[in-house]
């Protein structure tokens, strides 16, 4: 049986999540997040009251590959990714200099301790909806049991729940599948120029 994370997004302009290229990446932030999701796991990421006080939904995402033991900062594959934010040298991971996000004072928060750094690990996803600025809080009228998690919920992610809401989780993650093939809907709420959104026709908005 497929877990199932939710949590609300204090910042969401491009680094976690990172869509490009088809693929969703979380390797920044949420680190407890990526070090216990496994293949199937499915992670919704809601808009914190701070980013947007409707809490709409930004993105949802199963998890269909895992980067693990930092080899996500080491393959050739992902080294155009805006997430890549650290490179090795040597033995040791370094904060890169024209990095996107964080700073040298995030690594160990992002990456754990050296030397085993554990939580160098990054869920990717192939099957995801990633709405951004498109994503509304409409849910909440069809799906109460979200609606009152979300809007309980503080820092931090839940990852047990009660079966209603468990099975309103994964309706919801249906029925956005079944409103959309397109995996890229819309542009991160935080980034420079966020107007654009597809023209298909989203939970009532673009």
């Amino acid at each position: 049986m497929e877990i199932l994370y939710y949590y609300k997004l204090t910042v969401d302009d491009g680094g976690a999540p990172c869509v490009s290229a088809g693929l969703l990446s979380l390797a920044i932030c949420k680190p407890l997040i990526r070090t216990n999701a496994e293949h199937g796991s499915i992670v919704f990421g809601f808009a914190a009251n701070s980013l947007s006080k409707t809490n709409p939904l930004i993105y949802i995402a199963v998890v269909t590959d895992i980067a693990d033991e930092g080899s996500y900062y080491v393959e050739k594959k992902y080294s155009r990714r805006a997430d890549r934010i650290y490179a090795r040298k040597g033995s040791r991971f370094t904060w890169r200099s024209d990095a996107r996000y964080h700073g040298p004072e995030d690594l160990t928060h992002d990456l754990g301790p050296e030397p085993r750094y554990p939580r160098a690990r990054v869920l990717l996803s192939k099957n995801f909806r990633y709405l951004g600025n498109c994503g509304t809080a409409e849910y909440k009228s069809k799906y109460p049991a979200i609606k009152e998690a979300v809007e309980g919920l503080g820092q931090g992610h839940r990852v047990n729940h009660p079966p209603t809401l468990r099975g309103e989780l994964l309706r919801l993650k249906d029925e956005t599948w079944s409103t959309t093939n397109r995996r890229t809907l819309g542009k991160p709420i935080l980034a420079a120029d966020n107007r654009h959104c597809h023209r298909e026709r989203f939970w009532g908005r673009c």
